[in-house]
């Protein structure tokens, strides 16, 4: 029979390839998890980036990372769920669009708050979903048709269900506290928004009047001269005897002259500056504590601008604290006008040089101001104390191991979370109060009148912190507080994988919240937090420095491909990724050029092979050339040290693993050695050797192209453009209905009695924690049923497999007389080979 024309251009051309393909995998739907389905589940949800971010390369490793692992489960025969969302960014996204609404020559009071938010509206229905699609030009694999947004109806649902029953279980709660202020967002931010930052800044030593004390003046040091007019005392430790004679006494506060007292408090440090502490309790967090123990005037002599004006603090107005020539000015220019009013009032001793630790904002970078505040809290430590309990007994792990300790000292000391933002863009509180009977509750619904007396209701003008929206997101993404069958088919979930900055952001938070409202289960049994992406230099990549790579910009030069192929091979375990943006070409060069050694790996194999190929099963182990079973059993190494490396997420060992068998030893060895045997044509003997040579070319082919799929999807893609574009018919073997269909017999051999993979086996070594004890109960299972347990190829138990090929003998498979995957009657399971084909 005549063999069709084969025509495949020499070069591999990733954009001819990566677009069409993966739209035909989108129209087939095979990104789809199935809650039917009797496949065991893997679930990843994607932390959900901003709407109104782009993607950059940090996004880009965070989502290719994840897209590996889902791929790699796919192949092993799971139902993977990786599911895919966004976040509106509460904070984020007002800012866009105030900026948006200026440039009109307004506010968004102007507007008005329902006017402002249905104009945010307006903007998140025109780009909110840009990044998503960029996350599609890179390959990602996610299932699509569950998009959530942490806005929409059913998830705001959620977030309500949460608050209402944390408001009925009395672990919300108003707090009157000094918080961090952000003057430029105008909102009140929680321990971990804001950031510290070491900056070169001066300590000024102030002179403070004395009546009637040991001296006449009392010098205090402060590197925040501008909040003395907030001053209320001045504390000194009580054991520190310089300054013992002090206490009681009273001090008049310079430039306002208001006389304060001098109080003793074990919390001051002798060792900081003179002693003396000056007492600030509306702007500063420890000066709070004190305040409250002293029962001292809190008043705040700053506005939420960050300018200068007085304010009532607990009730009370004091007045003359800011002289008028500094009302309405910022506070840094507060600073050096009230420095010059010390030294010519002569209370200034002398300023030196200090670098200390400075919190700023997390979004805009604005250097926050600690300020009195009415806020909503939430009351973490009934919250984090079983979660601490569930991770010292090992129900889920952090990867790497380095950030054991940090975690744990952070459940240990957590603080409570303010959760009210003074926004409008957001989930609004749903706490109303009674203008009547000043009755106040938190509901479900939007009540009309009160409950008690039938009065007008008010709700909170507040919104709720992002975080507290996004800390739902394993389980209000799947439908919960509805009892969904998604819910109870990928309810808990198995990896998350994110960035250290948002271990206590979101992970910590995401694991509470699972475990308190999900029937004591925590959301995911693994956190991957990867490294950061720098240069060269080792600088963070930023559109601020101007050191970024636009993922975008490697795709239209060298192809997704490269792109995930560079970040997966330079991602060790938990280390940063090194790229130098000032020369693309060396970069990414690598990955494009693997992408087109595998697309001239299958255009040679493909020009030679027939119409049809016989299964790899039919083939005649006995008569195999010695490189035929050379290169098979290197595939198998292959297999099973990626393997290993995948499943305990080292993917770069685990990728480059691939890489060397494709390149090296397939391309460079293998396929040499063969190509007299592939033109042979002579007599029986040269057919039958023909005849397994294909068979074995469709086998390795394919294994190395799912190798190098996980991290470079080119295998895959280039796979099926082959068969497509070259019009030959792909061996029934190699015909796939959905990504899914590369079998592995670890769920169904588990059902008959078997274990684990190789890597996880306690007869084999590289094994895991958490597997061992897996494998542990199926053996004893065996043994106790007298069959054949669980073992590697060297154990005595093992059937014989003189007469099956290298690899098709599996370490882990039952025998064959209770394998659900048996086919023919043969001393091991017929379908082994499955778990070489996982890849």
């Amino acid at each position: 029979m005549p063999q069709t024309a084969f025509d495949l251009p020499p070069q591999y051309g990733p954009h001819d390839v990566e677009r069409p393909l993966y739209q035909r995998w989108l129209d087939r739907g095979v990104f789809t998890a199935r809650a039917d389905a009797s496949h065991e589940p893997y679930v990843i949800v994607m932390p959900p980036p901003n709407i109104t971010a782009i993607l950059h390369t940090g996004q880009g490793l965070n989502n290719v990372i994840q897209d590996v692992l889902i791929r790699f489960e796919r192949m092993r025969g799971r139902e993977a769920l990786w599911l895919p969302g966004t976040d509106h960014a509460g904070i984020a996204t007002q800012n866009v669009v105030e900026r948006l609404v200026a440039t009109e020559g307004k506010t968004r009071f102007d507007l008005g708050r329902e006017a402002f938010v249905e104009r945010v509206w307006q903007f998140v229905r025109e780009t909110g979903s840009a990044i998503l699609e960029q996350l599609k030009v890179i390959g990602c694999s996610c299932d699509w048709s569950r998009t959530r947004f942490t806005f929409d109806a059913a998830y705001s649902r959620a977030v309500r269900e949460v608050f209402v029953r944390l408001w009925e279980e009395k672990l919300i709660y108003r707090g009157h506290r000094v918080i961090h202020w952000c003057p430029h967002c105008r909102t009140a931010l929680s321990d971990e928004e804001a950031e510290f930052a070491d900056e070169a800044g001066k300590l000024y030593y102030i002179r403070y009047p004395v009546e009637g004390g040991p001296a006449p003046f009392l010098t205090v040091a402060t590197t925040r001269p501008e909040t003395m007019l907030g001053d209320t005392a001045v504390a000194v430790n009580p054991k520190d005897k310089r300054h013992k004679g002090f206490i009681g006494k009273t001090a008049r506060l310079p430039i306002a002259g208001v006389p304060i007292p001098i109080v003793g408090d074990d919390a001051v440090d002798p060792a900081f500056g003179t002693g003396f502490v000056k007492v600030t309790p509306a702007h500063d967090a420890n000066d709070f504590e004190i305040g409250t123990r002293h029962k001292l005037e809190m008043p705040l002599i700053m506005r939420e601008d960050g300018t200068m004006g007085e304010q009532p603090g607990n009730g009370k107005r004091e007045t003359g604290r800011v002289p008028p020539g500094l009302v309405g000015v910022d506070r840094f220019q507060a600073r050096e006008q009230i420095v010059q009013m010390l030294q010519a009032q002569g209370l200034l001793e002398r300023v030196e040089p200090h670098t200390h630790a400075v919190r700023h904002c997390y979004r805009c970078d604005t250097i926050v101001e600690p300020r009195l505040s009415d806020q909503w809290f939430v009351k973490m430590k009934p919250l984090a104390e079983p979660v601490l309990a569930q991770y010292r007994q090992q129900r889920f792990q952090i990867v790497p191991e380095r950030w054991h300790a940090t975690f744990e000292h952070w459940m240990e000391n957590i603080r409570d979370w303010n959760i009210s933002r003074q926004l409008w863009w957001g989930h609004r509180i749903p706490v109303f109060t009674c203008t009547k009977c000043r009755h106040q509750w938190a509901d479900r619904k939007d009540p009309t009148t009160c409950p008690k007396c039938g009065g007008p209701v008010e709700q909170d003008p507040d919104v709720l912190d992002t975080w507290f929206s996004s800390w739902l997101w394993p389980f209000a993404t799947l439908g919960w507080p509805e009892q969904t069958p998604d819910l109870a088919r990928f309810y808990p979930g198995h990896t998350l994988v994110t960035a250290p900055e948002i271990l206590f952001f979101w992970v910590a938070r995401m694991l509470m919240s699972g475990y308190h409202f999900m029937e004591r289960q925590v959301p995911f049994t693994t956190v991957y937090l990867h490294g950061t992406v720098r240069d060269t230099q080792h600088r963070k990549m930023s559109k601020s420095l101007g050191n970024g790579i636009d993922p975008l910009d490697v795709v239209r030069l060298y192809g997704a491909d490269a792109l995930r192929w560079t970040l997966i091979a330079g991602s060790s375990l938990g280390a940063d990724v090194i790229l130098d943006p000032n020369d693309l070409e060396t970069t990414f060069a690598p990955g494009r050029n693997f992408a087109n050694k595998l697309w001239n790996i299958g255009r040679f194999i493909l020009a030679q092979l027939p119409e049809r190929v016989q299964s790899i099963d039919a083939l005649d182990a006995a008569r195999l050339p010695l490189a035929d079973r050379w290169i098979l059993s290197r595939l198998q190494a292959t297999i099973r040290d990626a393997t290993a490396s995948f499943e305990q997420f080292r993917l770069d060992e685990g990728a480059k693993r691939c890489f060397e068998f494709a390149w090296k030893e397939l391309a460079d060895w293998y396929v040499e050695a063969v190509k007299p045997r592939l033109v042979a044509d002579t007599g029986g003997e040269a057919s039958l050797r023909d005849t397994n040579t294909q068979s074995l070319r469709t086998r390795w082919c394919r294994s190395s192209l799912r190798s190098s799929g996980r991290s470079c999807p080119a295998g895959r893609r280039t796979s099926c453009s082959w068969w497509r574009r070259g019009r030959r018919r792909a061996p029934r073997s190699w015909t796939p209905r959905r990504i899914t269909s590369s079998r592995w017999c670890r769920k169904r051999s588990r059902r008959s009695g078997c274990c684990v993979p190789s890597t996880a086996c306690p007869r084999r070594r590289g094994s895991r924690h958490r597997c061992n004890r897996r494998a542990s109960r199926c053996v004893a299972r065996w043994r106790e049923s007298g069959r054949r347990s669980c073992g590697s190829l060297s154990s005595p138990s093992s059937p014989s497999t003189a007469r099956t090929p290298a690899w098709a003998r599996t370490p882990c498979s039952p025998t064959a007389a209770t394998c659900s995957w048996r086919s023919r009657a043969r001393s091991t399971c017929s379908k082994s080979a499955a778990a070489s084909r996982a890849i």
